[in-house]
């Protein structure tokens, strides 16, 4: 998984450097700054005396040297514990020493610790009483600089304000970065052209390395200060796929780049001095990779989450990823939710929903006893409340899990010391129990159970991490008993997280922890309320004056963990699986069963034509153009074709209504209602009437039989700019800004008593109403207006349910996905946008740089007409244009598609309409 790939990583970069050092023996916030070749003097002036070879490293508030042989210890002084830092022999520093050792420094000190002897990971051992080390440098003239160094560090830790210590070493590694510059020598090639250098620092674990950036038109580079653990850091921005800008320390300084599409684990974390550095490399990488790699954003993963095309795993991920998280960040690791809420049984039955967590609910809230209790001290604590004193997600927190993969790092983090035995992670269950039953603990998973490496419960390093009250030694972690073996605890652990018991209410978590439960008075109401630090704009360190109270508050905010940054502000969509028996609704939607995206019907097309549909669809780039016919004097505006496919009905800007023989390829007839443009038109059922909408804001009914007009609707106070029909019911669209819905069946034949339509409902709109479509089942309708405004209505109650300002000009048109799960509208600022029907929320936007003025779609591609006449074929799914297809010489107004999608027809402002086959 993601933290033990990155450890292995760390390791391959240990092996090139042949070092048992690492960074994780500095403390937290300590730098490295230099090493030189030396011996370790013992026992000088004595028979025993001898040489101990191996490095010395000069870190900000620590001497660490490390012996070449490993069954030596590493040996660490901290320089708050030194007494005397001087040359040998000078000033006393070694009066009982006869002979002054060429190049030596002495240090005299209160403590030092022993670590990694016979290089195995181990706590620190702490040897503790007035003591002198002599280390002699290889090269002797360093000796005055490196004291020089030491006596200023030493200074900087024996401050007595934590902020003052800070800002000094701070000021000695900015010295020490000015005085250097990135090595150019390093470039790839002769050829690069440099595009910007700056200072940063690179972020591992609980560490950060400060160095150099350069950014080249090829390469970006980090050059470590200290050349550890290798001289450079090398990315090719050709390989570069993600880049995230980051809070680091709750300051907008980081920057992420991935190399890879599916992987928390990043190739490179830099946090940066200014702001300004950190956005100007991210705008020259995304600038670049606008060339190479669709963006991708929360929406557009939920799409591909909704419609199967991401597991559960990959969408949560994905929106770690997103919300800030990292693995290079401890305090903001990725979070997992704890799925199985049985680990006590012999079996894992994922059929049962007793077996799960109840998702909509924090770990918190699952006990209700302890959730009294915790509402009882919530109600009686001052301004600000919180209900929990402990997040879900911290370093203490992953590295509990970790432990046995990072041991180094948990010694890290506890100063040298394994956590006591009996709080370590001993076992899932007891774990669990702990979660559900403790007064503060309320943690959450890592993706780690979730994939593939077993490492991270069993003990094979052989750890010793110590005796239980028990007498039983902490060794492997204890798995519930219907787990027959790590590998299976994992397996099982990804089924439950890929069943349909979760798949059905993942989207109630997320709500939660990167949603509109987040915070506020949603998060109130959802018991989920955490320490206001915990959030991201919870405090403003950079309005914390006392540098001592602004470190003590990021140090605190660091360990005790981070909420994640908010992705959603609105209910999160559910998954869409063949399972759903319902939806749940505001109030007023009572649509038909049939008519919601849960229908069984609508689940199951297993005939031929949804089997052809397909088909056509996974082929529609394929599209070539058969026949083109000019009928019209001005843009089409509407096309109708009869159930035999043999005629074809256009209407017109000319103000004309049109009847094409496609078989005689001959214009049979052409009507006029008035002198002003029609706009739309559609067949009634049995092919026997032509409905028209006019400027002139009437509806026309033409019966084909007898080739005259039979029924006049009067029906609005300016133009009718779309109708649509289903079971005697005529829906339509104005200028007026309204929507109405009519019932009634028009005039059997000309002459007739004209029939007399019933308005059943009139949907008001601020603006003019510039298209409409329904769903399926006609029980839902959208409406798109001329200031960009996509309403979805619920016709059987005449509400609304949704109404969502998605484009910034006029919608030109809107549909349901063919499941009536998603909305997909087309805008004149030319963004395609898909909306959840459920919970009204944008969920994709992709954007050409032409309006699409209509289309057709089958829930994941959409084949639309642009204003310059091109076909594009898009990939929602995958956010990007697969195709364009020439066709028309002006802008493409209006297309229809047969059943099996298999043929298209388009007509377009160069008053043409064009006949389209795919070609398989």
């Amino acid at each position: 998984m993601a933290f033990i790939r990155k450890k292995r990583r760390e390791q391959q970069l240990q092996l090139y450097s042949k070092e048992r050092f690492s960074l994780l023996l500095l403390n937290l916030e300590e730098y490295y700054f230099e090493q030189h070749t030396a011996n370790h003097i013992r026992h000088k002036g004595s028979q025993n005396e001898r040489k101990i070879r191996g490095s010395l490293k000069i870190c900000s508030k620590s001497v660490i040297f490390e012996p070449d042989a490993i069954s030596q210890p590493i040996i660490k002084i901290p320089l708050r514990d030194c007494i005397k830092i001087g040359k040998h022999g000078e000033n006393g520093a070694n009066r009982h020493f006869a002979k002054v050792v060429s190049g030596g420094i002495s240090l005299i000190f209160s403590q030092v610790y022993f670590i990694k002897e016979h290089n195995i990971v181990a706590p620190y051992k702490i040897e503790r009483g007035t003591m002198e080390y002599v280390f002699e440098l290889d090269v002797s003239g360093k000796v005055e600089g490196v004291v020089e160094t030491l006596l200023q560090l030493h200074r900087a830790s024996c401050l007595d304000k934590l902020g003052d210590q800070t800002a000094m070493i701070t000021a000695i590694l900015q010295s020490r970065l000015a005085r250097t510059s990135f090595d150019k020598n390093r470039f790839q090639s002769v050829s690069e052209k440099l595009h910007m250098e700056c200072k940063a620092e690179m972020v591992t674990p609980l560490v950060t390395n400060p160095g150099h950036v350069c950014i080249t038109d090829t390469n970006l580079y980090f050059q470590p200060l200290n050349g550890y653990p290798k001289p450079m850091v090398q990315i090719t921005l050709h390989d570069v796929r993600r880049i995230y800008k980051r809070r680091h320390g709750l300051m907008p300084l980081g920057l992420e780049v991935f190399c890879t599409e599916d992987d928390l684990c990043s190739d490179v974390y830099l946090k940066f001095y200014e702001r300004q550095d950190r956005d100007d490399l991210y705008f020259y990488i995304a600038t670049y990779l606008e060339h190479h790699v669709a963006e991708r954003t929360a929406e557009g993963y939920t799409l591909q989450w909704q419609r199967g095309l991401l597991s559960n795993y990959q969408y949560l991920l994905h929106l770690n990823t997103l919300a800030d998280r990292s693995c290079n960040d401890l305090s903001q690791y990725p979070v997992f939710p704890w799925v199985v809420g049985d680990y006590s049984s012999s079996e894992l039955d994922l059929s049962n929903p007793g077996t799960f967590r109840d998702l909509s609910k924090p770990v918190g809230a699952l006990n209700k006893e302890r959730l009294e209790r915790l509402l009882t001290r919530y109600q009686e604590m001052p301004e600000p409340k919180f209900m929990y004193g402990s997040h879900y997600s911290s370093p203490g927190y992953v590295l509990f899990y970790l432990v046995r993969i990072a041991p180094e790092y948990m010694l890290c983090l506890q100063n040298g010391r394994f956590d006591n035995a009996d709080r370590m992670f001993n076992s899932i269950a007891e774990t669990w129990k702990n979660c559900l039953d403790g007064a503060t603990d309320f943690k959450e998973l890592i993706p780690e159970f979730y994939g593939d490496d077993v490492s991270f419960l069993v003990n094979s390093l052989k750890l010793d991490l110590g005796k239980r009250q028990g007498g039983q030694m902490v060794d492997d972690v204890e798995l519930p008993p219907w787990a027959r073996s790590p590998e299976d605890f994992l397996q099982k652990s990804r089924d439950a997280l890929e069943s349909d018991y979760v798949s059905e209410h993942l989207h109630e978590w997320i709500d939660l922890v990167f949603g509109y439960k987040q915070k506020g008075r949603d998060a109130v109401g959802a018991h989920n309320v955490f320490h206001p630090l915990t959030y991201e704009g919870g405090v403003d360190l950079n309005s914390i004056e006392d540098p001592d109270e602004k470190v003590a508050m990021l140090t605190q905010i660091l360990e005790f963990g981070q909420t994640p940054k908010q992705l959603f502000v609105t209910p999160h969509p559910r998954r869409i699986t063949p399972k759903f028996k319902s939806l749940s609704q505001p109030s007023s939607y009572n649509a038909s069963t049939a008519d919601t995206p849960v229908s069984p019907g609508e689940e199951s097309f297993e005939d031929l034509t949804e089997e052809s549909r397909t088909l056509a669809w996974s082929n529609i780039t394929r599209l070539q153009l058969h026949e083109q016919h000019k009928i019209h004097k001005e843009a089409v505006t509407g096309i109708a074709v009869s159930r035999s496919g043999s005629s074809v009905f256009t209407t017109s800007q000319d103000s004309t209504l049109k009847m094409f023989s496609k078989e005689s390829k001959m214009l049979q007839r052409s009507i006029s209602f008035s002198n002003m443009a029609l706009s739309s038109c559609l067949l009634l059922p049995g092919d026997a009437t032509v409905v028209s909408s006019s400027w002139d804001n009437n509806v026309y009914f033409y019966s084909i039989a007898f080739g005259r007009r039979q029924d006049t609707l009067m029906g609005h106070d300016d133009a009718v700019s779309k109708i649509c029909w289903h079971d005697n019911r005529l829906y339509s669209a104005s200028w007026d800004s309204t929507v109405k819905v009519w019932s009634g069946v028009p005039a059997e034949m000309p002459g007739s008593r004209r029939h007399q339509f019933d308005l059943l409902a009139e949907l008001e709109h601020d603006v003019s109403v510039d298209t409409i479509s329904l769903s399926a089942a006609s029980t839902l309708l959208v409406s798109g207006t001329k200031e960009g405004t996509v309403t979805i209505w619920d016709l059987t109650a005449a509400t609304i349910l949704h109404q969502i300002p998605c484009h910034s000009g006029t919608v030109c048109d809107t549909a349901f996905s063919p499941d009536s799960r998603h909305v997909l509208s087309a805008g004149a600022d030319g963004c395609l946008n898909v909306v959840d029907v459920q919970t009204g929320m944008l969920i994709s936007s992709m954007t050409s740089e032409e309006p699409q003025r209509c289309f057709l779609w089958d829930g994941n591609s959409v084949l639309s007409g642009s204003q310059s006449g091109e076909l594009l074929v898009w990939d929602l799914l995958g956010g990007k244009i697969r195709e364009r297809i020439q066709g028309h010489t002006g802008a493409v107004t209006c297309m229809w598609m047969n059943d099996q999608c298999s043929s298209v027809i388009t007509g377009g402002e160069d008053r043409q309409i064009m006949f389209w086959k795919l070609q398989y």
